[in-house]
């Protein structure tokens, strides 16, 4: 491994959000293509058998586990986990990130219910975006790059299209009713 190989993944160990090309220009003092040097990181991490790699996520790039180790995280974040979501929080996240920017009233009329956006505010899933320029002037509201991060997306053209999402319901429909 080359020493600017090894100073991308010192930075990519020590970042604590998704690491992005400028930063990596800014430390190493010069211009580079940094997603061939990935692909050399993964290249190297992979046939080292290492339960990591470098995925892009959010705009940048970040180190995470592979797949395969996903039972034993899970096992070690099942009590401890603080960013655990609701069913309603998540039918009100998909909501705004679908939507965005949206006001309350919006998420409030698609869910059917009166709807708290406190949780997910809490949980930077969420950021107030500005106001609507309507009567009252309702707050807007949009995901956030901690959003991206959590659910693994580089952007929110990574969400499953709403199409998709229809062709996955039906299909489970079909196969509840074949069950019974």
């Amino acid at each position: 491994m080359k020493h600017q190989h090894k100073v991308v993944l010192a930075l990519l160990l020590s970042a604590k959000k998704p690491l992005e090309e400028d930063q990596v220009e800014l430390c190493l003092d010069r211009e580079l293509d940094l997603q061939p040097l990935i692909q050399e990181l993964n290249s190297y991490l992979s046939q080292a058998e290492m339960p990591m790699e470098i995925q892009k996520i959010a705009g940048g790039y970040k180190i995470v586990t592979r797949a395969e180790y996903e039972p034993y995280i899970e096992r070690l974040f099942q009590k401890n986990s603080n960013t655990s979501l609701s069913q309603a929080a998540l039918e009100t996240l998909a909501i705004v990130a679908y939507t965005q920017p949206s006001t309350k009233s919006e998420v409030d009329s698609i869910r059917g219910v009166n709807t708290s956006m406190k949780t997910l505010l809490s949980k930077n899933l969420i950021e107030v975006k500005g106001r609507l320029d309507a009567p009252g002037k309702p707050l807007l509201y949009r995901t956030t790059d901690y959003f991206l991060e959590y659910f693994g997306l580089d952007s929110l053209d990574d969400l499953p299209k709403m199409k998709e999402i229809e062709e996955l319901l039906e299909e489970k429909e079909e196969a509840r009713s074949a069950d019974q």
